[in-house]
Formats: structure tokens, sequence, C-alpha cells
């Protein structure tokens, strides 16, 4: 498992930086970043899509006559990312991967259990199905204790069979969500993500468009129903 632990943070701040300009990622932007991250498209890849997608830019804002509209959006660069995702899978055929890797700094062991217990506590505060909830705070519980136990001390933590198990989890959060949400809100998320998708949608495959929607809707959800989200990317960095 790749330590990504600034992967959102740092593709914010390239970004901006290549913008030139503060710009704040909406709802949309973070979908996206989020697709990237379940693909497992490296850190450095998605950066070197967005350089790509605004070396072209500049080249077009030197040759033409008036000055081009500003890049308001990370969806401008998902084109450039994608193609550079797919030239990293190229380089890549028939290197040797390894299989496991140890837990970085970042992800102790400790700050991982207060991370389950803070989501936990989260879980069995939420006002929509208390019961599926419940069930998946005290999951969250029981490893967080499990890591702490003295009998679990090991030389290395598998983060990679810990964040798959959490994606499980929050495949069953959203599954409880989108099924007990009122039709109303869940038509007014989707609504939002066809509105913001709409200038981008030339520029993607309809299977991205898809799983950004979904991403869109899926982070909604949560902020309107105040629910953290259980991955370990998501850990406080303090």
């Amino acid at each position: 498992m790749q330590n990504y632990f600034n992967y959102f943070t740092e593709i914010e701040e390239h970004f901006q930086h290549r913008r030139g300009s503060l710009l704040l990622l909406s709802t949309l932007d973070w979908a996206l970043i989020e697709t990237w991250r379940e693909a497992g498209i490296p850190l450095e890849v998605v950066l070197r899509g967005i350089d790509e997608a605004f070396d072209k830019f500049d080249a077009r804002q030197q040759k033409s006559a008036r000055r081009l509209r500003q890049v308001n959006g990370l969806a401008w660069c998902a084109q450039a990312v994608m193609e550079a995702a797919e030239q990293q899978k190229e380089a890549a055929i028939g290197a040797n991967t390894e299989a496991h890797r140890e837990a970085d700094a970042g992800f102790e062991t400790r700050r991982i259990a207060d991370h389950l217990q803070s989501a936990a506590q989260a879980l069995e505060t939420a006002k929509i199905v208390p019961e599926a909830l419940a069930s998946l705070a005290h999951r969250l519980r029981v490893i967080a204790e499990s890591l702490l136990s003295p009998s679990s001390n090991s030389p290395t933590l598998n983060l990679e069979d810990l964040e798959r198990e959490l994606t499980v989890l929050e495949e069953k959060l959203f599954a409880n969500l989108t099924t007990h949400v009122p039709e109303e809100i869940l038509l007014r998320f989707k609504t939002e993500a066809a509105r913001d998708l709409a200038a981008y949608r030339s520029r993607m495959g309809a299977v991205q468009l898809r799983q950004i929607e979904q991403q869109f809707v899926h982070k909604r959800l949560l902020e309107h129903y105040q629910l953290p989200r259980l991955s370990l990317f998501y850990m406080s960095q303090a």
C-alpha cells in the first residue's frame, strides 16, 4: 500500500500552483481525485498529467491572438491524467512489484485506532438507519481494540488488509445511505452532479463519468448527514 497520506492535498496544491492562483476544489474535483485514488493511479502520475494538461494550455495561450479562459476545474485535466496513467501502465509491463509493504510514517497503530474510534462515534450518533450504522460502528471499535491489544503487537501492520476491510465497510455505509435517504435528497445530489459534469462530458469516458457521479453523490451524502470517511487516507493529520 503506497503511503499517499497527502494524495488529495498535494494534487490540490499542484493544480493551484500550475493555475497560478488560488482556487478551492469543488465537490466534483474531490470526487474525481477519489476515482483516481481508487483506480490506483500513483500521485506522481496524476501530477504529471496535470503538468501535461497545463503545458498544452500554455502552448495554445502563446499561439492564440486572444487570451484563453482560465482553467476553473481539475476535471479539465482528467483526460491528460488518464493518458499519463496509461503510459505508466505500459512502462510498468514486466516489472516486478512488492506484494507487501510495511506501514509508513503517518500510519502508526495508535493514530489508526483513534481514527477508527472517532469514525465509530460519528456513526453511532447518525440520524439515519441507526441500527445498520451502529453495527458498522461496532465493527470499527472491534478493529481498533484489536490493533491496541498487546497480543496483536507485531513488527508490521498489514495496511492493505486493513484498508480492504475498511473499503468493504464503506461500501455497506454507502449502500445503507443510498437505500434509505429520502428520494428528493438523492435526486438533488444527482442533479448537482449532472450539472457540474456537463462541461466535462466530452473530455471523459462513460465509465469515468459514472464513477465521478457516484463519488460526488457519496460525498454529498456524508456531508449532509455529517458522517466520516473510513479509509485511512482520511485520517486527521494532527
